[in-house]
């Protein structure tokens, strides 16, 4: 274990594992259902989904106020079908994060 991962809690460790690059046709049904989020790049995609599985609700408006955490727009959707850019997304029930990397 490397001295960073010693800083983490136990579920960013535990939401670290279940995260993975996807493909957006992978990821549209979710977004259909108006469970997907999105992440802002400046953003660590882990330590958004551990504020909301935390329910800290303080720091999610924040991010939500910010425009840095938001459900996928239409608009959005539509670029990444277009572009089919390098995404990753991690589970954090009911809502799926994603975040565009690269």
């Amino acid at each position: 274990m490397t001295s960073n991962e010693a800083a983490h809690s136990p579920l960013y460790l535990s939401l670290l594992a279940e995260t993975a690059q996807i493909g957006w046709p992978e990821l549209e049904r979710f977004f259909a259902r108006g469970i997907l989020l999105h992440v802002a790049r400046d953003l660590d995609l882990v330590s958004v989904a551990e504020a909301i599985a935390s329910d800290d609700t303080t720091q999610v408006t924040q991010w939500l106020a910010s425009g840095l955490l938001e459900r996928i727009q239409a608009e959005t959707a539509a670029d990444f079908a277009a572009r089919d850019p390098e995404l990753w997304a991690v589970v954090v029930s009911p809502w799926v994060c994603v975040q565009e990397r690269g």
